[in-house]
């Protein structure tokens, strides 16, 4: 496919619409909410027919079925001048996920078949979503940048990370702008995962043997995030570009659940067990991942957006935890 030229215009001109992938996901109604807000019109990409009703009023709902190398994306992309795509098979414990063949058949592949499907209709910019995985699970002395080699642990961040070399290689065939954003743990009112589990278990006052870790790591509240998405729609500097996101303030996991249970006007009831018994722990209860995260350390570096986008979170970390916690009782 020739290299296209495109104009020095805003990609959502002549009134076009942003395609949001995985809108009925956790990511995917916050960031619908956020583009309405922001007076700008929304579709919204899910998989199957019983998703249709979950998207935000003012959302246009549309059906692609399973996302693969063959999703046909032709009536989804119909008035779109800009696409964020979020769908993909994240951290999941079945089997048929843990093959990385299925993490790249949906995220590798159903992202590259986007993208060009994107090329193809015109659409000007792609804001794809990755992980702070391709950059490894763990820090040491210093935290993560975009200028590190990427060292993705684990089939899900190496699929992440071939989808980008995938966008990449999309983009030098057709003129595609891309941006990549690799945020760490996103945590905010019902989100999945690990926060949430946290979150239940200060919650229902339950004694946690975290006391003596002294790991450091970063997060990213959704609001945050979505605020960092728009402004790569609309910045000219971010085609092309890489960005770490986080709230720019890092704490351990005790000060973390700390936090948590102060917005919850609670006491945070923590002891202390021998780190190699915690992780001990988590191998016997198959939850090794998970105790390797409340544990070790995974910091990251967010001043390139700032300083090229100049953009700033526009929520402290301690704003985030009081509306999560307040957004989940």
């Amino acid at each position: 496919m020739q290299k296209q030229e495109w104009r020095s215009v805003s990609c959502l001109e002549n009134n076009k619409s942003v395609l949001v992938t995985g809108a009925s996901g956790f990511l995917g109604q916050a960031l619908c909410r956020k583009l309405l807000a922001s007076g700008i019109r929304v579709k919204g990409a899910v998989r199957s027919s019983e998703k249709l009703s979950s998207l935000p009023e003012g959302a246009i709902a549309v059906q692609v079925g399973e996302i693969s190398g063959d999703t046909s994306w032709d009536a989804a992309l119909e008035g779109i001048g800009a696409v964020v795509h979020l769908a993909g098979i994240a951290h999941r414990t079945d089997k048929r996920a843990q093959d990385l063949c299925e993490y790249r058949r949906v995220n590798v592949l159903g992202t590259e078949c986007l993208a060009r499907a994107c090329a193809r209709a015109g659409v000007r910019r792609v804001v794809f979503l990755s992980s702070i995985g391709v950059n490894g699970d763990s820090t040491g002395k210093g935290p993560f940048s975009e200028n590190d080699i990427p060292s993705p642990v684990g089939a899900y961040a190496l699929s992440k990370w071939e989808a980008e070399q995938a966008l990449r290689r999309v983009a030098r065939d057709t003129g595609l702008e891309v941006v990549i954003l690799r945020p760490p743990l996103v945590y905010g009112p019902k989100a999945p995962g690990n926060f949430a589990r946290l979150m239940s278990l200060i919650k229902r006052g339950m004694p946690l043997p975290l006391g003596r870790v002294s790991n450091t790591r970063s997060f990213i509240y959704i609001e945050n995030l979505m605020d960092a998405v728009l402004s790569c729609l609309e910045h000219p500097q971010a085609s092309g570009q890489t960005f770490l996101l986080s709230d720019g303030e890092d704490l351990s996991t005790p000060d973390l659940i700390r936090k948590i249970a102060a917005a919850m006007n609670k006491k945070a009831i923590l002891f202390s067990l021998p780190l190699g018994i915690l992780k001990a722990l988590g191998i016997l209860a198959g939850q090794r991942e998970a105790m390797e995260k409340l544990t070790g350390s995974l910091r990251v570096d967010s001043r390139k957006i700032r300083h090229l986008l100049g953009w700033s979170p526009p929520f402290t970390l301690k704003e985030g935890i009081a509306e999560a916690v307040r957004g989940s009782l």
